[in-house]
């Protein structure tokens, strides 16, 4: 089926009114607000760092010197790589990575339990129980995290009056409290996602693999899974790329040696003033980011078109 055809059954389905300001919204966010910024920013990756005055002038040409700067760092270093920035970057996938496994250990079994349960007040009761917190601002999310898992915080004062513990634990230094974090901002991106399939799960296959003798296991593995890759695989990409991406939860509870990928693009670009270097450090997580996401859905055979229904 050809573009032609697609375009007139949509509209079709929508009617010209209808139909014509949705491909106008969704084309404006896809154009205007998410590829042109990443072209302009692309475009900004590749320029000499030049005061405002000589910008577009002769010495604006063409470089890959920031590009460079992350690999191997400043000339004349003692190292043959940039030890620093590569580190931190590596050290923002591996944690982006654990924190979206996290949730999808975390989610997945209440997503399954809301997708197959009969429905009812108490159904609706936890998932608005799920959605109220996400009225407070991220930032004050934060700070509430920071003091429960502060040296006098919530989680210590409980320990040491149990007495489990004679002294605080430093949940910050050790980054527990910027994983629980990131792990509670993003939960919801997870949930409705595979909530959304497991719901359209046809119960009668369950209770047809129950009278045949399957274990719980193997019926989630055998079954559910397989059926709610689609829910997965959007929730997992979400959450890592957000994670992966993220500024606020770093900067509030990360630790001294907890630095994110994010921050140094912060600090290029407000700190230190040098946008293209900046627009290069982001280009590079961007652009690793969706190779890593596209490697693993063809890993494990998920299209983009089964994420779409």
């Amino acid at each position: 089926m050809n573009i032609g055809t697609l375009f007139k059954n949509f509209i079709n389905r929508n009617g010209w009114g209808l139909g014509s300001y949705l491909l106008l919204a969704v084309g404006f966010w896809l154009i205007v607000l998410i590829i042109l910024p990443q072209l302009s920013m692309l475009d900004f990756s590749f320029r000499h760092h030049l005061p405002p005055p000589e910008m577009g002038g002769p010495k604006d040409t063409y470089t890959i010197e920031h590009y460079k700067f992350l690999a191997l760092g400043a000339q004349g270093a003692d190292q043959s790589y940039n030890v620093v920035d590569l580190g931190v970057f590596v050290r923002t996938l591996v944690a982006a990575f654990f924190v979206t496994i996290l949730d999808l250990l975390l989610c997945y079994p209440l997503a399954y339990y809301l997708g197959q349960s009969p429905g009812g007040g108490f159904t609706r009761v936890l998932v608005l129980f799920l959605i109220i917190p996400y009225w407070v601002n991220e930032i004050l999310r934060a700070f509430a995290f920071r003091i429960i898992f502060g040296d006098s915080g919530v989680i210590n004062e409980l320990m040491m009056a149990m007495g489990l513990i004679n002294n605080p634990i430093d949940f910050i230094r050790e980054n527990v409290a910027l994983y629980s974090g990131l792990g509670y901002a993003y939960i919801l991106l997870m949930i409705f996602p595979m909530y959304n399939v497991i719901e359209s799960l046809d119960r009668n296959q369950i209770e047809a693999a129950r009278d045949m003798g399957a274990p719980w296991w193997r019926i989630h593995w055998r079954i559910v899974i397989p059926y709610a890759k689609p829910g997965i695989s959007s929730g997992c990409t979400m959450v890592f790329m957000l994670s992966a991406g993220a500024l606020a939860a770093p900067q509030i509870l990360g630790g001294p040696s907890s630095l994110w990928f994010t921050q140094i693009i912060y600090q290029w670009f407000n700190q230190g003033g040098n946008w293209p270097r900046g627009a290069a450090y982001a280009i590079v997580l961007l652009s690793v980011c969706i190779i890593i996401v596209l490697s693993v859905m063809r890993l494990f055979k998920v299209k983009m078109g089964d994420i779409g229904k």
